[in-house]
């Protein structure tokens, strides 16, 4: 019973389109940093050399990504997409890093 109303305020849809809300918010910064630094992992695993070569790439593109994963945490139309596309990302970026490592 708990679950279900749970459930129902996250697929809710905000009723302004004007605020963002706190929880949004949050869970885009956090979310599209992790899911950047995971993504910055996974790359340097797989591209080919020695980790002090490969850093370079992912390196440079961290903020780009971060800014771009926050940006799409950020305009899920409810709090259930949004944990989502925060939890999705992080969760196949951390079975393939478990799967290379």
């Amino acid at each position: 019973m708990f679950l279900l109303k749970v459930y129902k305020h996250l697929s809710t849809p905000e009723q302004s389109g004007k605020k963002i809300g706190l929880f949004r918010v949050l869970s885009s910064i956090f979310g599209g940093l992790l899911a950047a630094y995971l993504g910055m992992t996974l790359l340097v695993f797989i591209i080919p050399g020695s980790a002090g070569e490969s850093i370079i790439v992912p390196l440079m593109f961290n903020t780009l990504v971060w800014a771009c994963f926050a940006l799409w945490i950020v305009v899920a139309p409810t709090k259930l997409s949004a944990l989502l596309r925060f939890f999705i990302p992080s969760l196949i970026f951390s079975i393939c890093l478990i799967i290379l490592f």
